[in-house]
């Protein structure tokens, strides 16, 4: 039993990763209108954001982050990759 849960605490949950990601985006964009001007800092934000809440998850890993725009009349469309690696 005590194998399973420290496997648990070391496995790459992608529910928490969603929400962080969720979270950063809200908090960084929420009902803004695109702008390009304001693209390198919204990007900057995201990244920031997400990797400090999940460094804050105490997982054995090393973040890797990006994000993508895209921009398609009177939406935008935000994408985050982000992968979580350990040796």
């Amino acid at each position: 039993m005590e194998d399973f849960q420290g496997v648990e605490e070391k496995a790459f949950v992608k529910d928490e990763v969603d929400n962080v990601i969720k979270e950063s985006i809200e908090n960084t964009i929420q009902n803004a209108a695109y702008h390009h001007n304001k693209v390198a800092q919204w990007n900057s934000n995201i990244v920031e954001q997400c990797l400090k809440k999940l460094t804050g998850l105490n997982k054995p890993f090393k973040y890797i982050g990006s994000t993508t725009y895209k921009y398609d009349s009177k939406t935008m469309y935000v994408i985050v990759n982000v992968f979580g690696l350990t040796i």
